[in-house]
C-alpha cells in the first residue's frame, strides 16, 4: 500500500534536486558573465585596479587622467560617433529602397541573389579582403579619410541589413500602398508616407545593429586611417597598451567604461522605445 506514495516521493525529491540543479547553473552562468561587468564599472575608480574584483581605492583621477591629460581619448568617442552615425544613416538610406523593390517586385532568381549576397557577406569578411579593399580605397584617394572607412564598413553590412529589412517589409499589407496608389501617389511617396511608418521597428533594428557593428571595429579604421587624430576608439584604445603588450589597467579600464557608455545608452533607448519586441509590418 505504502509503494505509490513512496512513488511520489521519489518523483517530488527528483522534481527538487533537478530545480536545484537548474537554479545553480543558471546562478553559474550569470556569475560567469557578470563578474567581468562588475570589474569595468570597478576599476575605473580604483587608484590601483588589478584583475581581482574587489573594493575600490575611490579615486577620480582615472577620468582626469585620460580626458584631460590624453590628447586623443576624447576626440576618438567623437571619432567613433561620426563613423558609425555615417555608416548607420548610408546603410538605413540604402538598404531601405532595396529591401521595398526586392520585395515587392518579383525578378527570377531574386532569393537566390539574396542568400548569395548575405553568404559572401559573411565568408568575405574584412580581415579575408584586407589587401583589395586597401588597394581599392587608395587607388580612390580615400586613404585616411572617413569617407574611405565608411564606404567599407557599409559595403560590407549592406547585404545582411537588406536582408533583414526584406523581413520586415513582407509582412506589410499591399492593400495600403494599393490605396495609396488609387489616389496618385507616387513611388516614393508610397515608400515614404505608408511603408516606412510600417516598418520603424525594422529600420531601428538595421540603425543599432550597424552602429553597434561599427562602433566595436577595430581593423578597417585602423588600416585606412594613418592619421591619430582622425582614429576612433576602439583604435585608440591600442595606445594603452605598452610596447611589451603589457595593459595601462589604470588608463584602460578608465577608457573602456566611457567607450560602453554610448553602446548602453543605445540600448536603454531601443528598449525604452520598442522593449525590444520588433515585428514586421502590422497584424493583418
Amino acid at each position: 500500500m505504502n509503494q505509490p506514495q513512496d512513488d511520489d516521493r521519489g518523483y517530488v525529491i527528483g522534481a527538487f534536486l533537478k530545480r536545484i540543479v537548474f537554479y545553480a547553473f543558471i546562478v553559474v552562468v550569470t556569475a560567469y558573465f557578470f563578474v567581468p561587468l562588475l570589474w569595468l564599472i570597478v576599476a575605473p575608480f580604483d587608484k590601483v585596479p588589478s584583475l581581482d574584483v574587489k573594493a575600490p581605492d575611490f579615486t577620480l583621477d582615472n577620468f582626469t587622467t585620460v580626458l584631460l591629460e590624453n590628447p586623443y581619448a576624447l576626440r576618438s568617442l567623437g571619432n567613433s560617433l561620426i563613423l558609425a552615425g555615417a555608416t548607420m544613416l548610408l546603410v538605413v538610406a540604402t538598404a531601405t529602397p532595396a529591401a521595398y523593390a526586392l520585395s515587392r517586385v518579383h525578378l527570377p532568381g531574386r532569393d537566390l541573389l539574396l542568400y548569395l549576397l548575405l553568404l559572401f557577406s559573411s565568408i568575405v569578411t574584412g580581415s579575408a579582403a584586407m589587401v583589395p579593399l586597401f588597394v581599392l580605397i587608395f587607388n580612390l584617394g580615400l586613404i585616411n579619410t572617413y569617407l574611405g572607412v565608411v564606404l567599407v564598413l557599409a559595403g560590407g553590412l549592406l547585404p545582411a541589413a537588406i536582408f533583414i529589412l526584406k523581413d520586415f517589409t513582407d509582412s506589410t499589407p499591399r492593400s495600403y500602398e494599393e490605396s495609396a496608389m488609387v489616389f496618385g501617389a507616387s513611388s516614393f511617396q508610397i515608400l515614404r508616407d505608408t511603408v516606412l511608418p510600417l516598418i520603424r521597428p525594422g529600420l531601428a533594428v538595421i540603425a543599432v545593429w550597424v552602429m553597434v557593428n561599427v562602433w566595436g571595429n577595430f581593423l578597417m579604421p585602423f588600416i585606412l586611417l594613418r592619421s591619430t587624430e582622425l582614429s576612433p576608439a576602439s583604435v585608440v584604445m591600442y595606445t594603452f597598451y605598452t610596447e611589451a603588450g603589457q595593459p595601462n589597467l589604470r588608463l584602460l579600464a578608465t577608457f573602456s567604461l566611457l567607450y560602453s557608455i554610448p553602446v548602453v545608452l543605445m540600448y536603454l533607448f531601443v528598449s525604452r522605445r520598442y522593449g525590444f519586441r520588433f515585428y514586421g509590418g502590422i497584424k493583418r
